[in-house]
């Protein structure tokens, strides 16, 4: 086993390890609202590691990739009104509504590169966030507030903060999983080389951009399941998951973590929320505290926490 591997699997089992020990720790501090809060910041890490599968490894900045998550959302929703509340249907609806909205997103957005490809999908975005705010029947603009959460087999067990919890940590554990398959298959080596030179992959008998789709694709799916996640966190639904602005939240988390980095995604997705969470505490200005520190970040660092580690640990890791 290489020493950046080892460094990885270290790096992996500390953040996990953490996050299964917080609702132990916030039993014993008396403190449940850390539970809640760490619920959000599960969701939001599986929807930075989806982006960071294509951003950071394929190349492909989205600036749309809210929808994603505003669909899951809206998966739960819509079910839970037609009397369907089992998670597995949740899933299963919220996976495929954001496989297909990514693969029209995608086989569109993947013929051009640069700026244009970046305001396609924010565009298509745009069309998903109007399309949810003229759904009178579901608060439109306001949104929709779940009368109860998803249920498993039956039950209600979602209704306990800390089986949510270890609901989602179980999901982010095995996306994860998932995305470390894919980045060290050969299906992952064939993403990187497109992002580095797609000419180059044609002339050795690739296809980039059924790679790339198909890359787009699984990120979608993804994301749409941190939106069910988020949806049962909050039991509200809105249009406001889809917003532009929330795009751009999850690219700053994958910035902020280190690009091309799938654990950087992940903490990069914890420290954007728990500072958002202590600077808002202060005062109501606290994006413009937040903007100064990730321009601190980029500039002495431009791989992030990941190329702070680096720096620390003398290693490189993935």
């Amino acid at each position: 086993m290489t020493r950046w591997l080892m460094r990885r699997r270290v790096a992996a089992w500390a953040i996990f390890g953490g996050f299964a020990l917080l609702p132990l720790i916030a039993a014993m501090t008396g403190d449940p609202y850390l539970v809640v809060v760490a619920t959000r910041i599960l969701a939001f890490a599986m929807a930075a590691l989806a982006l960071d599968l294509i951003l950071g490894y394929g190349g492909m900045v989205s600036f749309g990739h809210a929808a994603y998550l505003g669909i899951g959302a809206y998966a739960v929703a819509i079910l839970s009104r037609a009397g369907i509340t089992d998670l597995g249907a949740h899933l299963g609806v919220a996976v495929v509504a954001g496989a297909l909205f990514a693969l029209v997103t995608g086989a569109i957005s993947l013929r051009t590169r640069g700026i244009y490809f970046i305001m396609i999908t924010l565009a298509f975005a745009q069309m998903a966030y109007f399309f949810f705010v003229s759904l009178s029947a579901y608060g439109g603009d306001d949104g929709v507030t779940l009368t109860a959460r998803s249920t498993v087999l039956g039950r209600d067990w979602l209704a306990d903060d800390r089986v949510l919890y270890y609901a989602a940590l179980a999901m982010l554990a095995g996306l994860y999983l998932l995305c470390v398959a894919i980045t060290g298959s050969r299906f992952g080596r064939v993403l990187t080389g497109a992002r580095e030179n797609p000419l180059r992959m044609q002339a050795v008998g690739f296809t980039p951009f059924r790679f790339q789709l198909t890359a787009f694709v699984i990120s979608g799916a993804m994301t749409a399941i941190a939106g069910v996640i988020l949806a049962n966190q909050a039991s509200f639904v809105s249009p406001s998951y889809m917003n532009w602005h929330r795009s751009g939240e999850l690219v700053v988390m994958v910035v902020l973590g280190g690009i091309g980095n799938l654990l950087g995604a992940i903490a990069g997705a914890t420290l954007a929320l728990l500072l958002e969470e202590w600077l808002a505490l202060f005062t109501e200005h606290w994006r413009l505290i937040f903007g100064a520190l990730l321009i601190l970040v980029v500039l002495f660092s431009r791989d992030g926490l990941t190329g702070l580690f680096k720096g620390l640990s003398g290693g490189r890791g993935k």
